[in-house]
């Protein structure tokens, strides 16, 4: 352990600030990050504090802890610390991601965070230096994490556009390889209006290449990992570490997942998507989602191609229109069932899941790559942060 450290106090060590009230109607969107205490809520044109530099959730999401190298803008329901001559701003920040800062509500009807109770936290803290190579070592992992985050993120973008090139602008190759509408093709009338000839259209819920997936399970064996819609970010699964066994699940763990199927949150104004391909058949086994999720299974080469349909900003507003229900609005089976898609040749299916396979099969292993990678960091956290592994 580092027995040479000192202690301290947190008040003796930096200062911690109140942010600014900055209302959604007030901001002009712009360069800068704006923050709440669950992470960034928008961008401003205007920053408050000059980065890199710490953010803390002092109501609502209580003691949550982010880190922005950039300038930024701290909106009134969090706390935040700026860079000092007098240690690392990195380092502080692992150090208090360490703290479990989210124990400490001290109100009982909204959530808080009393700046006090910070400042009297202690710990023991390294020289500088010191500071700077543990933090260099975690920031390491962040990076590539993040680097990993955004080539999948361009991956989703080639492959959405891919899809609007095929399925919207009607630009697929023809049997001669040229773009579809460009080159003469022909057109027929349809409910979704003029579409490629000897295309068609049915229901998302049933149809040739779709089937809507209605029964829950009766029971399942060991311990699985149940997935909410609140632990899904996008197209990332944020949670998991929950496990439940068949005595104590929570009544709403009742749909499982299998290959070739795309799940997607059934409230409005939630895009929350699961994709289970063929790379991750093997590890969704362990899985069983929540009745929040509808999910779709796949047939005939059709996985990527209605998965790019449904990620698509269209799809979630034809859903939102569809949407009822007095306290939370949400999508049922009957108007899902309801939602038209446009069935592509067979061939043109068999030519695009060929071209997007690949891109998800990277971002599967990229996906896969960062699990390690945040396994190894938390490992490391804490036996760096309290000394027990030493960096001279």
């Amino acid at each position: 352990m580092g027995s040479e450290w000192k202690e301290y106090e947190l008040k003796d060590i930096l200062t911690i600030s109140y942010g600014k009230s900055l209302t959604k109607k007030d901001r002009i969107p712009g360069n800068y990050n704006v923050y709440g205490s669950g992470g960034v809520i928008g961008t401003n044109k205007n920053y408050l504090v000059e980065g890199p530099g710490i953010i803390i959730g002092r109501k609502g999401t209580v003691g949550s802890v982010y880190y922005e190298k950039g300038n930024f803008y701290p909106i009134d329901t969090t706390y935040y610390i700026e860079k000092s001559e007098k240690y690392d701003i990195k380092f502080i920040y692992y150090m208090l991601r360490q703290a479990r800062l989210d124990k400490m509500n001290s109100h009982s009807a909204v959530p808080g965070l009393n700046r006090e109770d910070l400042y009297r936290l202690k710990f023991r803290i390294p020289e500088k230096p010191e500071q700077q190579k543990i933090a260099s070592i975690l920031s390491a992992f962040d990076d590539k994490i993040e680097l990993n985050n955004e080539m999948n993120k361009t991956l989703e973008e080639i492959a959405q556009a891919i899809f609007k090139h095929w399925f919207i602008d009607f630009e697929f190759p023809n049997e001669n390889g040229e773009p579809y509408k460009s080159s003469g093709g022909e057109f027929v009338d349809s409910e979704l209006g003029l579409i490629p000839k000897g295309w068609e259209v049915e229901r998302l819920g049933g149809s040739k290449i779709s089937k809507l997936l209605t029964s829950g399970i009766e029971q399942f064996e060991n311990k699985k990992i149940y997935l909410a819609t609140a632990d899904v970010e996008g197209t990332r699964i944020i949670n998991r570490t929950t496990r439940i066994t068949y005595d104590d699940r929570p009544s709403r763990a009742n749909m499982q997942p299998k290959a070739r199927t795309i799940w997607f949150a059934r409230m409005k104004d939630s895009k929350k998507l699961i994709l289970v391909d063929d790379f991750s058949k093997d590890i969704i086994d362990n899985y069983i989602f929540s009745t929040g999720f509808a999910g779709i299974e796949c047939f005939n080469f059709s996985l990527y191609y209605l998965w790019c349909f449904i990620c698509n900003d269209n799809f979630e507003s034809i859903k939102n229109a569809l949407c009822n229900g007095t306290t939370m609005q949400a999508i049922n089976n009957e108007n899902i069932n309801k939602i038209n898609i446009l069935i592509p040749s067979e061939q043109i299916l068999i030519d695009f899941h060929n071209i997007i396979k690949p891109l998800y099969e990277m971002i599967y292993h990229l996906d896969m790559q960062n699990t390690y990678l945040i396994q190894i960091r938390d490992t490391l956290l804490p036996k760096l942060i309290s000394g027990e592994i030493r960096v001279m």
